[in-house]
């Protein structure tokens, strides 16, 4: 399987999110088996967004870089890996992108698992179904064995990368606003193949923001105020 280039990387993010969709995240273990999925959901961040995890990392006024702390590895080379710990317990991969020198990253949300599953079922215990396994960050950077170790490593090489699907086809693509932020709700970054078994179950941002308005609203009515 021939991994995506650098060059694929080195491109807008809102150009690159949708376009990874449908191709195919490799992990070659050192025993020479393969675990292979297929990218279904992704989440765009730019430099210029309110929810990057770098955001304020670039001074307004003068457009220079604040020269500290992590953001600065997604200034770096597009197609490496930038790899955090959410809720000190689970792995999340994102890949950067942009030209180098402009910060971007795609979210990698959740990938089909396609072959490895048995591996993936040893990683993912308390899974119960073949989609639970990679439907979600958390869960796919687990059944991948993803963690730090691949902090600022290029994904366009072995032994984790992407690559293009010799089988890849029309995907039907959707958007949405990204999910769990509070930042930037409504910016409509999320992409995903619609329809898809192993798409995540979470709920849009700005869905959610106005579900809690509402029970709030609710509540506030109830009690007569």
């Amino acid at each position: 399987m021939q991994p995506l280039s650098p060059a694929f990387f080195a491109r807008s993010t809102l150009e690159v999110a949708p376009d990874l969709l449908g191709t195919l995240l490799i992990h070659e273990q050192p025993t020479g088996e393969r675990l292979v999925g297929r990218v279904v959901e992704v989440e765009a961040y730019t430099q210029d967004d309110p929810a990057w995890r770098s955001w304020g990392i670039v001074d307004a006024a003068t457009g220079l870089v604040v020269p500290e702390g992590r953001g600065l590895d997604l200034f770096g080379k597009p197609g490496t890996a930038y790899v955090y710990l959410c809720y000190g317990r689970y792995w999340m991969l994102n890949v950067v992108t942009e030209p180098e020198g402009r910060a971007g990253c795609v979210f990698v949300r959740a990938v089909e698992p396609l072959a490895g599953r048995d591996v993936m079922w040893q990683r993912r215990p308390a899974a119960r179904r073949e989609v639970d396994l990679t439907n979600g960050p958390g869960k796919f950077s687990q059944a991948f064995d993803i963690d730090r170790r691949f902090h600022g490593r290029p994904l366009t090489a072995p032994p984790l990368y992407f690559a293009e699907d010799e089988e890849k086809r029309d995907w039907p693509i959707a958007t949405s606003c990204r999910i769990g932020l509070h930042f930037g709700i409504d910016w409509p970054y999320r992409f995903f193949v619609e329809g898809h078994r192993c798409v995540s179950p979470g709920v849009p941002s700005d869905v959610a923001a106005r579900a809690r308005c509402a029970k709030r609203s609710g509540v506030i009515n109830r009690r007569g105020r």
